[in-house]
């Protein structure tokens, strides 16, 4: 090995790097970017490892005054209290894991529901009886179960598991594939045959769903051998949904790759989309209690819709018609995208 050879290439690459400025730029804003959004989102304050539901309260945020519930818990560290309007309302938060306790404000006996299946449910209640005098918790607290199945965290979390993974490999897929196909000349000799942009983009989407829908069926059944997930509503219904959302979110991506031949830049960018996307978008945990803006930023992404229909068909029943809202707009953003990607697609820049 030559090290007068080596240093030239490590030189040559750094210098494209730097001459890059897109890419030289996207690789220092977008930490601050990130940092900067959940430093608003979360507004500086310790994290909240749980959430307890407290009714009936009219505004459905972070409750931070004095509510008629014992003291020593609510002065609980790292727990969230969360306004619930009404008591159905709080027991399907409860059964989708939202929250992990739900309690009636008032006076002594406390009524107090929890899922038996929730682990942080567990904690929760065992912080509500340590905020009594031992002696008395029992006479305090009135203990109620849920009616109905209980629905397990995995049964809420598998959904948003495939949707992330469908949205990484739409976004990255195409966006990051058909920039470094444009970088590397394959589109500019393209260019020289009868195909055209619409049929160029159309023939990526199509492959890429194919692909997606493919990985979907074999990760489903594979765990689902494992982990015998219940989906109370009807398979196609799901099937539909998670259709829609492969060709939403692969049409976001053709926007993306659209234009540029920077892989740096367009690296930067689907990262920009997809983190937020991915925090925002109830993937691991619910947002409930967040404030008012942090949901309409989280309405924005496909993504979002995608798994609230999904969840509503494997774990409350829904079928298509109790989710048409969430169909329709996956549905208008794939129109959306494929025609602006469409619109602006370069062959050549």
């Amino acid at each position: 090995m030559r090290f007068k050879r080596l240093w030239a290439m490590f030189a040559a690459r750094n210098m494209e790097f730097f001459r890059d400025r897109a890419a030289f730029g996207w690789n220092f804003l977008f930490p601050f970017l990130i940092v900067a959004g959940f430093a608003i989102i979360f507004g500086g304050k310790s994290f909240s490892e749980y959430k307890a539901g407290v009714f009936p309260v009219d505004t459905p945020t972070i409750i931070h005054h004095r509510v008629e519930i014992p003291e020593g818990f609510q002065a609980s560290r790292y727990v969230e209290f969360v306004g619930v309007p009404s008591l159905e309302a709080g027991l399907l938060l409860l059964k989708q894991h939202k929250i992990d306790l739900l309690i009636q404000q008032g006076t002594a006996p406390y009524a107090y529901w929890t899922n038996a299946s929730s682990p942080k449910g567990y904690i929760l209640e065992k912080l509500l009886i340590a905020s009594l005098q031992p002696k008395d918790a029992g006479k305090q607290l009135d203990r109620r179960v849920i009616q109905g199945k209980e629905i397990r965290y995995i049964d809420w979390l598998f959904p948003g598991i495939l949707g992330m993974n469908m949205m990484f490999s739409a976004l990255w897929g195409v966006g990051y594939v058909v920039v470094r196909y444009r970088k590397n000349g394959v589109l500019k000799r393209l260019k020289a045959t009868p195909l055209t942009a619409m049929e160029y983009l159309s023939a990526q989407m199509l492959s890429r769903i194919f692909l997606l829908m493919f990985t979907l069926i074999v990760v489903w059944v594979g765990c689902d051998i494992v982990l015998s997930f219940e989906v109370a509503g009807s398979y196609f219904d799901l099937a539909v949904v998670f259709f829609l959302g492969c060709l939403s979110l692969t049409s976001m991506g053709l926007v993306l790759a659209s234009r540029g031949t920077s892989e740096e830049f367009t690296s930067g960018v689907l990262n920009f989309i997809s983190w937020p996307m991915m925090f925002l978008s109830e993937v691991w945990f619910s947002i409930e209690g967040a404030p008012q803006w942090v949901k309409w930023i989280s309405a924005t992404f496909p993504l979002t819709h995608l798994l609230t229909a999904a969840r509503k068909i494997m774990n409350d029943g829904a079928g298509l018609s109790d989710v048409m809202p969430e169909v329709m707009i996956l549905s208008a953003t794939t129109v959306v995208c494929l025609i602006l990607g469409a619109t602006l697609f370069s062959w050549n820049e």
